[in-house]
């Protein structure tokens, strides 16, 4: 698929977004994940905190102990990361404190900004071991005693950023295969929704190399209009053609009577006005033919649908213009590929190569090759190049531009009317091609036609 293309434009919008809204919804619920975790395991501590509260009381020497152990074993395992501690506010009056056994014989330290405040505070801290541990604490005065006490419980935060981390990566693996679900989803709904599309190209291809005259086929009801206008654009078009045929011939036939009639009178005269008359009489003649030529190739080269097989036409030239020329040993060769096709019609190919290798004929010493290869398209249009070669004297390349110029002859001594390279570059110019004069390989000329290919 290419960048422009509309398919990949579809295609890369849509993943665009898709990877945009699964990064988003990913980041969500990793992070109700985490504070829904946080929450239950504040509840856990919270519970244990509520615990120590109701069992906690104060002896007649005013230190507070346990009325019933804690249940839960890891409040005894040494460092085990699950800690609880009553510890006096007023430190300076030599108070003891109450603490887990995981402690043993360190304390936690509450940070500055959580000490004394009222209520729940919840917190992070970290033990000598430097396991990170989430943990809660309120002041409470004990039953039976004046004294503030600070009563703390804390939980290894580890283990649940554990469980965070192996639920991410879980998310992170499906939020994955969901994305490549999607891409595929996507890149097969794009190419089935374009369907349509490719077949309507396929279509105008067919009616570019003359296998169709219109679309046809059942589209979906959004293409139904295009395929409906680009119809009646080729009919329209047809149509076009065929009124510039019919007028040129009318033309023709309407002029044809008159200047004949000239002539006619003017033959019959033998005055200098008689000879002017036929003179001037035989050029309007002239005109007409050569402008009635070039109206009929320019509507046959707008024409749809015309396509012409090019090594059949070339074999034909070649094979004519050798018995021509037989007296002169004149060898016409021809290397074609094959399945190559001209975009036109076959009268205009016949006329554009035979004025070439005609004019070839005319100069070569011994040989003129005729080549015709696929040349690099264009504009999204497929091109042919027809190269006619001689070994002749060739053309200097300051003569080569005046030699395609209308009515010039560089050599008087040859036969020809100077038109014939001419009517070759306008006719190639109206099929949006050209002609270019280059030293051949075999030491003459080499004219190189450029042409439309319909493969």
């Amino acid at each position: 698929m290419r960048p422009s293309s509309l398919s990949s434009r579809l295609i890369l919008s849509s993943l665009v977004v898709s990877v945009v809204l699964l990064a988003a919804t990913g980041l969500l619920l990793a992070s109700l994940f985490t504070t829904a975790l946080e929450r239950n395991f504040d509840q856990r501590l919270r519970s244990v905190l509520d615990g120590l509260l109701a069992n906690i009381e104060v002896t007649a020497e005013g230190a507070p102990r346990l009325a019933s152990a804690i249940v839960d074993p890891r409040f005894a395992l040494p460092l085990s990361g699950w800690y609880w501690q009553v510890v006096p506010m007023d430190k300076a009056t030599g108070v003891a404190d109450l603490a887990s056994g995981s402690l043993l014989e360190q304390r936690l330290a509450v940070p500055p900004a959580f000490a004394g405040k009222p209520g729940v505070q919840a917190f992070y801290l970290k033990d000598k071991l430097g396991v990170t541990l989430r943990a809660i604490e309120q002041v409470f005065t004990l039953p039976g005693s004046t004294r503030a006490y600070s009563v703390l419980v804390a939980g290894n935060y580890d283990e649940l950023s554990a469980e965070v981390r192996s639920f991410n990566r879980a998310l992170i693996a499906s939020l994955v295969l969901l994305a490549l679900g999607l891409a595929l989803a996507v890149f097969v709904q794009v190419r089935f929704g374009l369907r349509p599309l490719r077949a309507m190209q396929a279509n105008l291809l067919a009616i570019r190399q003359g296998e169709a005259e219109q679309l046809k086929g059942a589209y979906p009801a959004e293409l139904i209009p295009v395929a409906e206008e680009l119809n009646l654009l080729i009919q329209s078009n047809a149509e076009i053609v065929e009124r510039a045929r019919t007028q040129v011939g009318n033309l023709a036939h309407a002029l044809k009577t008159p200047l004949s009639v000239l002539t006619n009178e003017a033959a019959g005269q033998e005055s200098q006005l008689a000879a002017k008359m036929t003179e001037q009489a035989g050029l309007m003649r002239d005109q007409v033919s050569l402008y009635l030529d070039r109206a009929r190739r320019a509507a046959r080269a707008r024409g749809l649908g015309a396509v012409t097989e090019v090594k059949p036409v070339l074999d034909a030239l070649a094979r004519t213009l050798e018995r021509i020329n037989r007296d002169k040993g004149l060898a016409v060769t021809v290397d074609c590929a094959e399945g190559l096709k001209f975009r036109g019609e076959r009268q205009d190919l016949e006329e554009m190569v035979g004025n070439l290798m005609d004019n070839a004929c005319k100069w070569a010493a011994t040989r003129v090759a005729v080549s015709a290869r696929p040349a690099p398209a264009a504009a999204g249009r497929g091109l042919l190049m027809v190269a006619v070669d001689d070994d002749g004297p060739g053309l200097a390349p300051e003569m080569r531009d005046a030699a395609l110029r209308r009515g010039e002859r560089l050599d008087e001594t040859k036969p020809g009317s100077g038109l014939g390279l001419a009517i070759v570059r306008e006719t190639a110019a109206m099929y949006n091609g050209g002609v270019q004069l280059e030293r051949a390989d075999l030491g003459g000329l080499r004219a190189a036609l450029l042409l439309p290919s319909a493969i």
